[in-house]
C-alpha cells in the first residue's frame, strides 16, 4: 500500500504538479471573460461552464506534452478525493448559476468560491503547499468582487489572471522535480 507521500509524489508525477490543469482552466476563464466583453455576460456565463468541461482533456494533452503521463496509479489512495473534489465543484456550479439569476456580477465570484476551495484540497492530492495559497487568493478575489461589484467580465479575467500566475509559478516550481524523478 502507497503512503501518503508516496501518494503525492504519484499525483505531482503524474500531472506535472497540477499545473496543467490550473493553466487550462486559467485559460478557459479568459476566454469566458472575452465572451462576456465581446458579447454578453450570459454568453460568457455559459462560455465558463461549457469551457469547463475541456479544462481535463487540455490539462492531460499539456501534461503528455511536457512527459508526464496523465493518469495516476489506480492504486493510489487520493484518486478518490479527486474524484470526490469533481463532483463537489459539479454540484455547486447550479449555486453559482443561481446567484447569478439574482445578480450576474455574482456568477463568476461565486465560481472563484467554488473553485478556491476546491483547490484547497489539491494541497492533500499533491502535497504542495501553494495550493492553499491559490485557493486563498480565489477566494480573496472572489469577497473582493462582491464587495467592490465591478462590471461582470472583472470575476471572469481576475480568475483567468489569478490562475495563470499560479499555474507558471507551479510549472516553473515543479519543473526541477520533475526531471529529478524522471531520471
Amino acid at each position: 500500500m502507497m503512503t501518503l507521500t508516496d501518494a503525492q509524489q504519484n499525483m505531482r508525477r503524474s500531472y506535472y504538479g497540477g499545473a496543467p490543469g490550473v493553466v487550462s482552466s486559467g485559460l478557459i476563464w479568459l476566454i469566458a471573460g472575452a465572451v462576456t466583453v465581446y458579447s454578453t455576460p450570459k454568453y460568457g456565463i455559459a462560455a465558463l461552464i461549457i469551457g469547463g468541461m475541456f479544462i481535463f482533456p487540455l490539462s492531460i494533452l499539456i501534461c503528455k506534452l511536457f512527459g508526464a503521463s496523465g493518469k495516476h496509479d489506480k492504486n493510489n489512495p487520493l484518486g478518490p478525493l479527486a474524484m470526490e473534489g469533481t463532483f463537489w465543484m459539479l454540484l455547486s456550479i447550479p449555486i453559482a448559476f443561481a446567484a447569478s439569476l439574482y445578480k450576474v456580477e455574482w456568477f463568476f465570484p461565486a465560481m472563484l468560491l467554488v473553485i478556491g476551495g476546491r483547490y484547497l484540497t489539491f494541497s492533500t492530492l499533491y502535497g504542495m503547499k501553494v495550493f492553499w495559497f491559490l485557493g486563498g487568493v480565489l477566494i480573496a478575489a472572489a469577497f473582493g468582487l462582491y464587495y467592490l461589484n465591478p462590471p461582470v467580465m472583472f470575476g471572469a479575467f481576475a480568475g483567468g489572471a489569478i490562475e495563470l500566475v499560479f499555474g507558471s509559478l507551479i510549472f516553473a516550481s515543479y519543473k526541477q522535480e520533475f526531471v529529478t524523478s524522471s531520471s
